[in-house]
């Protein structure tokens, strides 16, 4: 295949004819082709190389909307969740939310799934997606979270391909240097590596936190213990949101074209709503700037306190957001920010 227009190592070179020999000979009797890589290996490139080169319809696809999002902004145009792609939401007479295949789904009439961050996909959802009997090029990372619950169905199996030339940063970044070790089992030692740092827990000063893009964790206790420290710090008097609170989507909204992952700033103070339990707001996406506002009910509980102990019936016809200064590292994963703080110690 033509690679002109890509500047690939002869590990890319070769991973690609390999997906395009599956892909020509072999994808009928074998569904499934596992092109892995760590991060910055060029997975996606070799997908989107692809795809290009084919005259067939390909469609994209990611577990969470924060990937599916990534995705697109990385030239994968139409990506969608998962659930999006090859489900029907069905409302039942209890308000009940059920899911039910959607046999019309694009996902039957393309040529080519790839379905990328396929390390957080479990057995029954791999099965659905399976069943359309649509060749799937799963993109994942070995090293990347499994699903909350479970293991990753495409992850459980050998990778046909697994790149390992790191391409997207110098290979002396200091941060892939810290994502090695960890996936090694070292031991990390505290210091700085060049605007990195490791630091003893308990130790980041507030201001550190708020000179970052993100604050990630691994816990959601920890999540709401950050979240509310930032809001103080930031001089936030209310638990309701306010002026540019940060604000992380948690439930997909197609009808509205919000993702669960998705980033957004508050840009009007919360009116309480005359007839229900709810508030509403007017955001606007901070991973789409150019995007138009979006006007969200939210629950006031998933705010004032936790958002676990809101009933169904009471989230009924709403949308699901919660401050999004600090992430934990399942949200986040498949995300990019280009600032960490600076620490001294």
């Amino acid at each position: 295949m033509n690679a002109t227009r890509f500047v690939m190592s002869s590990q890319q070179l070769s991973a690609l004819d390999r997906v395009a020999s599956w892909l020509k000979k072999d994808s009928q009797t074998d569904k499934v082709f596992r092109l892995f890589g760590y991060a910055g290996t060029g997975k996606t490139t070799i997908a989107k190389h692809l795809a290009a080169g084919l005259n067939r319809q390909v469609v994209y696809a990611a577990f969470t909307g924060k990937a599916a999002m990534m995705m697109q902004r990385n030239g994968c145009e139409g990506a969608s969740t998962i659930h999006s792609l090859i489900y029907q939401v069905e409302k039942g007479l209890d308000g009940k939310i059920s899911f039910r295949l959607d046999m019309d789904s694009a996902a039957a009439d393309a040529d080519l799934i790839v379905l990328d961050e396929c390390s957080m996909v479990d057995d029954d959802l791999a099965l659905d997606l399976m069943s359309f009997g649509t060749p799937i090029l799963a993109l994942g990372d070995p090293a990347q979270l499994p699903p909350v619950n479970g293991d990753g169905f495409f992850t459980n199996t050998e990778p046909d391909i697994m790149l390992t030339e790191i391409h997207r940063q110098a290979k002396d970044s200091p941060i892939l240097r810290l994502a090695t070790d960890i996936r090694e089992g070292k031991p990390l030692k505290y210091g700085s590596y060049g605007r990195s740092c490791v630091v003893p827990d308990g130790s980041l000063e507030i201001d550190e936190v708020l000179c970052a893009d993100q604050l990630l964790v691994g816990r959601n206790v920890t999540r709401r213990h950050y979240n509310e420290e930032i809001r103080r710090a930031l001089g936030r008097t209310s638990d309701l949101p306010e002026i540019g609170d940060r604000l992380a989507c948690q439930r997909n909204d197609h009808g509205l074209g919000i993702f669960n992952g998705g980033m957004f700033t508050v840009v009007s103070k919360p009116k309480k709503s005359r007839f229900a339990e709810t508030i509403s707001l007017e955001l606007k996406s901070l991973d789409f700037p150019s995007n138009e506002i979006y006007r969200v009910r939210v629950h006031p509980d998933f705010f004032a306190r936790d958002e676990t102990e809101v009933s169904g019936k009471e989230l009924r016809n709403t949308q699901r957001f919660r401050y999004g200064y600090a992430l934990t590292a399942h949200k986040a994963q498949g995300s990019q920010w280009a600032r960490i703080p600076q620490v001294t110690r």
